[in-house]
């Protein structure tokens, strides 16, 4: 079954731009991309979903794709704030219980599930996911790429200096081509990433950074803002099972982050790999799954949605 894409409106009349793949009738398993990001089609997740059984859900963030942005706040945007869009999006789709899986800025995401829907996210997997800005014991900078560091320094001056900083750093990423995403990608590569699966995950991702600019630069600021600004739970409160996945040679998200979160996290299952990048971690999706589903003891056959 291939993907199927739909609007889901909140009670605030937000609309939220879903899409969903695999079995129709599998067991919930939401899938959150990384920062920026929209809802993009991606074969391999869907061929993925299917295989386990599972029914795949990402989504596009406000201000993404074709979801409403949030109104502006006084206290900006929290990560927090991404959870009530979780709750309306699996009550449209009438699903319970769900495991969740964020890769790099979708990392707070799943965390964010795991802390505030404890009886429903059944377990959750960050995947080079970041560590709350400003965690005691982590210098939240030390190895990161300049690129990030810029970025992430100009999301503390504000929402205006940021947002210029988004439109003359952002906004031509949302025209890049599959070979400058592929080019992009490879000087990320480490010998143990699969150079096949990354052509593939190039295609996926220029649409992906496509899609995300639709609306300028409202999603990508907000969501950088949202990142070094308070999550709005404590990862340390986390009761749901996480598999804390990091790389040694990641310079996008540093491999203090994951160990952080492997230290910090009650429930962690940790899974740091000196020679693994940030590429790596997601060509090991099957096996993040595989385990998350473990984790839930919830037998193959019967693994449905209530």
């Amino acid at each position: 079954m291939g993907s199927e894409r739909g609007v889901v409106t909140t009670a605030g009349g937000r609309r939220i731009e879903v899409l969903t793949a695999g079995d129709p009738d599998g067991f919930p398993w939401l899938w959150i991309p990384g920062s920026p990001s929209a809802a993009a089609d991606y074969p391999r997740l869907d061929a993925l979903a299917m295989k386990l059984r599972l029914r795949m859900v990402t989504w596009s963030r406000p201000g993404y794709g074709g979801s409403t942005p949030r109104p502006l706040r006084a206290q900006g945007a929290r990560i927090a704030d991404d959870v009530a869009d979780v709750d309306a999006i699996l009550a449209a789709l009438g699903m319970d219980g769900f495991v969740a899986v964020g890769w790099s800025g979708g990392g707070p995401r799943a965390l964010a599930c795991a802390a505030m829907l404890p009886e429903r996210c059944q377990a959750a997997a960050t995947l080079a996911g970041l560590a709350p800005f400003g965690a005691e014991g982590l210098d939240w900078f030390a190895g990161m790429g300049p690129g990030n560091v810029a970025d992430f320094t100009a999301a503390l001056t504000g929402y205006e200096a940021y947002g210029a900083f988004k439109e003359m750093y952002f906004l031509p990423m949302t025209a890049a081509r599959v070979d400058d995403v592929k080019a992009g990608l490879g000087a990320l590569l480490t010998p143990s990433d699969d150079t096949a699966r990354t052509a593939e995950l190039a295609v996926w991702l220029t649409e992906m950074m496509h899609r995300a600019g639709a609306q300028g630069v409202i999603g990508a600021r907000d969501d950088g803002l949202a990142m070094v600004a308070p999550w709005g739970f404590d990862v340390t409160g986390i009761v749901v099972p996480v598999a804390v996945w990091a790389g040694g040679l990641d310079t996008t998200v540093p491999f203090a982050h994951g160990k952080w979160l492997a230290a910090n996290v009650p429930a962690s299952i940790a899974h740091l790999i000196d020679d693994a990048g940030h590429i790596t971690l997601v060509n090991k999706i099957e096996d993040v799954l595989r385990e998350l589903l473990e984790i839930t003891e919830t037998p193959l056959h019967k693994r449905r949605h209530v």
